[in-house]
């Protein structure tokens, strides 16, 4: 090789760094955040110190392109990363999710669809490790709260329930419906700062599991959003192409958390019979616990596999809601036959298994719901319309 071309090499070599292992990360973390999940349970109080430590870590801009600043972590390893964290803590998880698919949804958008509006916020992600909310179930297809349109703008009024680490975000990814007499519903969304002070966060989250997550309703009263802001606006009630992307990208990094959860429960339980004499009965729970698990394990890489597909469509909202609902009831299952083959001992708190079988119930209540999940496949199948289901 020439000396040019050597220096090429070295040049090319110090600029492309080793890309970041974040699922490594998510492991070194663990510890101490297993640590501090009972705690934060017991006391229903939101796991702020791990989400120091999440940012301390980098993993806040892990989803944000290279280009950008940040990890360049694809979907799949953003999964991997989440699942590793719930097997430590679920609430540090199924929070720090909704931050993660926030982020993962405009890089993928920057990177696929060549959507340069996107640059500033994950530029702002990387650069200043901003924590960004969603507002989840309430924020759906349909929308929520209200906008009343003023001059250059619009003003605000909500109530966005389910709104996970509200306490550590600086800025919630929302929307609200303008509604116009003799004309259709329609939604516009736009991002609100946490420090504004028509926003508050009212404290509500008082939960069955995932107690940690702080997944309080946030106010918004009156707030000024001028028309600049506005990212998108779309008709109420109907699926759009954005929500298509959504569902897509959103629910393989959500339910992974849920699988994570399914995992640690597992070993818990694993751990505790083995310190019984064998039994046929304990062998047949250990192999059906498994079992379940594992079609919790391929309907989560099915997901993924949608989403490396590239192409967010009707088709694939059908492909993830079906794994989504199948994560659910596998990871669920699992769960309760860990506790049945753990016996006695694992109803003990300090075990940490109770804690997982109450965290996994949250499978259940995410969109799409196992109704409306149903109904859209079979309308699918069908070949019926599916805008309006949701």
């Amino acid at each position: 090789m020439s000396t040019t071309g050597l220096a090429v090499a070295i040049k090319t070599e110090q600029a492309d760094p080793p890309a970041t292992d974040f699922v490594a990360i998510a492991c070194s973390l663990g510890p101490q955040l297993a640590a501090r999940a009972a705690d934060a349970d017991e006391n229903d109080r939101f796991v702020a110190e791990n989400y120091k430590s999440l940012k301390q870590a980098g993993l806040v801009e892990a989803a944000v392109p290279r280009e950008l600043g940040g990890g360049g972590a694809e979907v799949a390893e953003l999964a991997a990363m989440l699942r590793e964290l719930a097997r430590h803590c679920g609430s540090t998880a199924l929070a720090f999710s909704m931050h993660t698919h926030q982020v993962a949804i405009p890089a993928w958008r920057w990177r696929h669809q060549k959507v340069v509006a996107a640059e500033p916020l994950l530029k702002r992600v990387a650069s200043e490790r901003l924590v960004l909310l969603s507002s989840g179930g309430s924020d759906w297809i349909a929308g929520s709260g209200q906008a009343v349109k003023v001059e250059g703008g619009y003003r605000i009024s909500a109530r966005k329930v389910f709104t996970s680490g509200a306490e550590a975000g600086d800025i919630l990814m929302t929307g609200a419906i303008v509604r116009t007499e003799g004309e259709p519903d329609m939604v516009i969304h736009f991002p609100v700062s946490m420090k504004a002070p028509e926003v508050k966060v009212v404290e509500t989250w008082r939960t069955l599991g995932m107690r940690g997550t702080g997944s309080n309703d946030v106010v918004i009263e009156g707030l000024f959003v001028p028309d600049a802001s506005v990212a998108i606006t779309r008709r109420s009630g109907e699926w759009h192409p954005l929500f298509q992307i959504i569902a897509t990208i959103a629910f393989p990094l959500v339910y992974s958390v849920y699988l994570g959860v399914a995992e640690s429960a597992r070993d818990i339980a694993i751990e505790l019979a083995k310190k019984r004499p064998a039994t046929h009965h304990a062998m047949d729970l250990a192999g059906r616990m498994d079992t379940a698990l594992r079609a919790a394990q391929l309907a989560q890489r099915h997901m993924i596999e949608v989403v490396e597909r590239n192409a967010p469509s009707a088709d694939t909202i059908n492909e993830s809601m079906i794994g989504r609902t199948l994560v659910a009831r596998h990871a669920i299952e699992a769960v309760e036959l860990a506790m049945e083959l753990a016996g006695g001992a694992g109803f003990y708190r300090s075990q940490g298994l109770e804690r997982r079988f109450r965290d996994v119930q949250g499978a259940r209540y995410h969109p799409l719901q196992s109704g409306p999940q149903a109904e859209y496949a079979g309308a699918t199948a069908l070949s019926l319309p599916t805008a309006n289901i949701f």
